[in-house]
């Protein structure tokens, strides 16, 4: 299926911050706490935070459309320790297994090999079956456990996955 990839813009943060939650309430349902998804989503999702990464020049927000309905959304950047991440991947429920996550993510892999880097890492809940498959299918590979306090009482315990780009 043909997905027209573009970049967010400042207008389209109230869609994104919407489209975070359609999927994250389906996605971590039983994972993780509700209170923790409000926790994480206030964290990632708020309008400060969403412009705060627009205008980071580190990295690189885009969307997913389809027939001109907003389907998907992904972000990337260059970590700390300076390896490509995808820091954020999702495609709304009701589109999910129709290729959108693999255009999401070959996306992220060419800005990645245009910036120079032969990899690519992303974070994924460990109890995420769903997804940790999907990223299986896209060329990711298990490379660490890693377990991180973000604060509130809340931990994130996921797999460090990477996959050469």
């Amino acid at each position: 299926m043909p997905f027209d990839i573009r970049p967010i813009a400042p207008a389209d943060i109230p869609a994104i911050a919407a489209l975070a939650r359609a999927t994250w309430e389906v996605a971590y349902h039983g994972i993780i706490t509700p209170a923790q998804i409000d926790y994480m989503l206030a964290q990632r999702y708020s309008a400060a935070q969403l412009q705060a990464d627009l205008a980071d020049a580190h990295k690189w927000l885009y969307q997913a459309f389809m027939d001109g309905e907003r389907v998907g959304y992904a972000a990337c950047e260059v970590s700390e320790k300076g390896e490509f991440k995808l820091d954020k991947l999702y495609v709304h429920p009701d589109m999910q297994r129709r290729g959108v996550g693999a255009a999401l993510v070959e996306h992220a892999a060419s800005i990645a090999r245009e910036h120079g880097h032969a990899a690519m890492i992303l974070y994924v809940n460990k109890h995420n079956a769903q997804a940790i498959r999907a990223y299986g299918k896209y060329g990711f590979t298990v490379r660490e456990k890693v377990v991180t306090d973000i604060g509130g009482g809340f931990v994130m315990d996921d797999f460090l996955m990477e996959k050469p780009v």
